[in-house]
């Protein structure tokens, strides 16, 4: 704000500042105060929110917790028992099996679906028409799990498609039990879980690559990389964020699996090819010990945490290194 000078064409133009300052202040406002959400009163506008969450999340692990120290069956009153569940979780043969599973679930859907996403991602991005060859590797994501099971299930038995296709076309393993014996089943089911997920994890890869500035790409190109130099110095880097975030849901997703193990198997044969979430399902929906299902699922929330906080402080470590 100033006076600008006369010209032939224009006459001078003097602009006087408003008394009390260049700001107008909105009608009782207080000197000195911010905004309310600032304020004193922030917190009362993030509460229904935290409320929120304590109700639907906070609560009902509470309560689980505490069950895991009682002996219920869903009908009379719990009766405490202290650490008498989680001294049976380590005698118990059927989780073992239960976490061995779940290890395989955890690699398996970090590997498979991740890795063949980032695959069909990075071969698809520069292709032409790379939008319609990704197509069919996202069409089994609209699927549910359950939907899923049910037509894998019919495929994968013994006299299902599966064997039918080998055996017609005289290929060794047309009699093959792929759901009948363990840790094949559960590795069979990866593979299911698989053909869904890859392709939400290539969009995600996809939205990733779309997201890299292409100054750092053209340098390296002028510098003579390509191919897997490429993607190794310049464009693996440069998509850590995104895959951060796709690590770290199928590492939840592959602890957490329930639905197409539930489906497809049951847990068997044997709880064979059961799962923690599985094993706590059973015990407390179907054998109903809420108290030692409790348990399960305690050991369960614990693990997945656990996991969750290494992975992510691994990634933040990470990012503060020098470079």
């Amino acid at each position: 704000m100033g006076t600008h000078k006369a010209t032939a064409d224009r006459p001078e133009l003097t602009v006087v500042p408003p008394a009390g300052g260049g700001r107008r202040k909105a009608p009782g406002a207080r000197p000195g105060k911010g905004f309310a959400l600032h304020g004193r009163f922030r917190h009362v506008y993030i509460s229904p929110a935290v409320l929120f969450v304590a109700v639907l999340l906070y609560l009902p692990f509470l309560w689980t917790a505490y069950l895991s120290f009682t002996s219920y069956d869903g009908l009379a009153s719990p009766e405490f028992t202290g650490l008498d569940n989680y001294r049976r979780l380590f005698e118990d043969d059927a989780l073992v099996t239960s976490i061995r599973n779940t290890l395989l679930w955890v690699v398996g859907t970090v590997v498979l679906p991740v890795g063949l996403g980032l695959l069909v991602a990075v071969l698809s991005y520069d292709l032409r028409r790379g939008a319609w060859f990704r197509l069919p590797f996202l069409l089994p994501y609209a699927m549910s799990g359950a939907g899923l099971g049910v037509i894998w299930g019919f495929i994968l038995q013994p006299d299902g498609m599966a064997n039918q296709i080998l055996s017609l076309f005289g290929m060794p393993g047309g009699d093959t039990a792929f759901l009948q014996d363990g840790p094949r089943n559960t590795v069979a089911m990866i593979v299911v879980w698989t053909w869904q997920q890859l392709g939400v994890n290539m969009l995600l890869f996809v939205v990733g690559l779309q997201s890299i500035p292409k100054g750092p790409i053209e340098a390296a190109r002028i510098d003579g990389a390509s191919g897997w130099a490429m993607f190794r110095h310049v464009i693996w880097p440069l998509m850590r964020p995104i895959t951060t975030v796709v690590f770290g849901l199928a590492l939840v997703a592959g602890l957490k699996n329930f639905d197409i193990v539930w489906v497809m198997t049951q847990g068997g044969p044997g709880r064979s090819s059961e799962t923690l979430a599985v094993t706590m399902y059973r015990d407390v929906f179907v054998a109903n010990e809420y108290g030692y299902g409790s348990a399960v699922a305690v050991l369960l929330t614990t693990i997945t945490g656990l996991a969750s906080y290494v992975y992510l402080r691994r990634q933040v470590s990470r990012e503060e290194m020098p470079r």
